[in-house]
């Protein structure tokens, strides 16, 4: 899934966008609020994490600007600024979540991944399609009994499928949300992917769980 991190203090910011996509995430980070807006505006992300205090436009600038125009991006509030009355206004003008500094990152990787369920209605942190199980917290599969050893790109891939069970998803809506934005990947790539996963999980005879749909894209488990 696909991260926007907008977050001026650049060791927090570099440390906080290591850690997230060593836990799986794809992450584009920046560090004034002029910047995050328009990276908000010109991609579909998963989750934003903001900070409020940013240089060259505030973060809750950023989140009235977004909600004015109707982005329904989950937001969650990452900042310094924790009194009562900060976590109202923060809340009240349209953010999904709100997490004061200093915080312990598997928290915010806890709120991330409900915030995420959230977005594809789904409640449950154990993900199942016909005989493929996924656990979304530990990022392990099972096709059957037998555990399936994924890289994190194929994982990234196989748990956005699995958010969109029954979905056709095109190669445009998989390339905005498991790739970065500077990333080099093409709908080539997603294809190479595909075939990937589709040998991991529909090995040994297995029943096919990924089907392309001519001209479309790709739908697991119809």
């Amino acid at each position: 899934m696909r991260i926007l991190l907008v977050e001026d203090y650049p060791p927090l910011q570099k440390s906080l966008a290591k850690g997230l996509r060593e836990a799986g995430f794809a992450v584009d980070a920046t560090g004034n609020g002029q910047d995050g807006l328009w990276y908000a505006m010109s991609n579909d992300y998963d989750v934003i994490i903001l900070d409020l205090m940013l240089p060259k436009m505030d973060g809750l600038s950023i989140l009235k600007k977004l909600r004015e125009e109707k982005k329904a991006n989950h937001i969650l509030i990452l900042t310094a600024k924790d009194t009562v009355e900060d976590r109202i206004t923060g809340l009240n003008m349209g953010a999904d979540d709100y997490l004061s500094k200093p915080f312990a990152f598997g928290e915010l990787l806890a709120r991330l991944r409900a915030l995420m369920r959230r977005n594809y209605v789904q409640k449950n942190p154990i993900l199942k399609v016909q005989d493929l199980r996924i656990d979304l917290n530990a990022r392990r599969v099972w096709r059957a009994d037998e555990e399936i050893t994924l890289t994190s790109r194929e994982y990234m891939l196989l748990e956005y499928l699995a958010m969109r069970t029954g979905q056709i998803v095109s190669r445009t809506d998989i390339w905005e949300h498991v790739y970065e934005f500077n990333s080099e990947a093409s709908s080539n790539v997603v294809d190479v992917y595909i075939g990937y996963l589709r040998k991991k999980i529909e090995k040994d005879g297995a029943p096919p769980l990924i089907q392309t749909v001519r001209g479309q894209g790709y739908i697991l488990g119809a």
